[in-house]
């Protein structure tokens, strides 16, 4: 990668950008279904059942319009598939097995250099809401800090179950925003 590359990509311009996101969406719509769902699939955790549905809507005009028309799907679903979605999160803070990209997303928020006294609270936080909630605990953790991610796992406990749910549903939309902003911007 040249020095020119490594500079747009800590700070895009806008008309690169633009050309970028335009040459990734030709590609994007040219994919047969296999392999868009193999290379986009994986945008919704665990799910590729949505990439699946949203292929059969190209071709999209940009990232955006493929970003909202996989959550007009998600929208759309029946209740199971949705918490289906929902239950395919790995809890926050914890070590359980989850996927390659969830495990840097969470470090990145500083979840993998728990104490263990913050390592207890999480799975304790964590218990508690699926417990309640019957999915777990979801918030899109880039730019957050383990503390702001503690203080709404705290804060989130109090709701009701339809306020979570929808919560929860708005938190995979931006998780899958960010991952499809990482697709065409890299």
């Amino acid at each position: 990668m040249t020095f020119s590359e490594k500079k747009r990509q800590i700070r895009p311009d806008v008309p690169q950008k633009v050309a970028e996101d335009l040459k990734h969406l030709t590609e994007v719509n040219q994919m047969n279904k296999e392999e868009f769902v193999q290379k986009i699939g994986w945008v919704f955790e665990h799910s590729p059942w949505v990439a699946s549905a949203a292929w059969e809507n190209k071709p999209f005009e940009s990232s955006k319009t493929l970003l909202q028309k996989m959550i007009d799907i998600v929208q759309n679903a029946d209740e199971s598939m949705q918490l289906a979605l929902l239950r395919a999160h790995p809890d926050l803070g914890t070590r359980l097995q989850m996927s390659e990209v969830s495990q840097k997303e969470q470090a990145r928020a500083g979840l993998d250099k728990l104490s263990k006294e913050e390592f207890e609270e999480f799975v304790s936080l964590n218990q508690s809401y699926v417990d309640k909630f019957k999915f777990p605990f979801i918030m899109a953790v880039k730019g957050q800090s383990k503390e702001t991610i503690l203080s709404a796992m705290r804060q989130r406990a109090g709701n009701s179950y339809k306020e979570e749910y929808n919560i929860a549903l708005r938190e995979v939309y931006k998780i899958a925003g960010f991952r499809l902003n990482d697709i065409f911007i890299g």
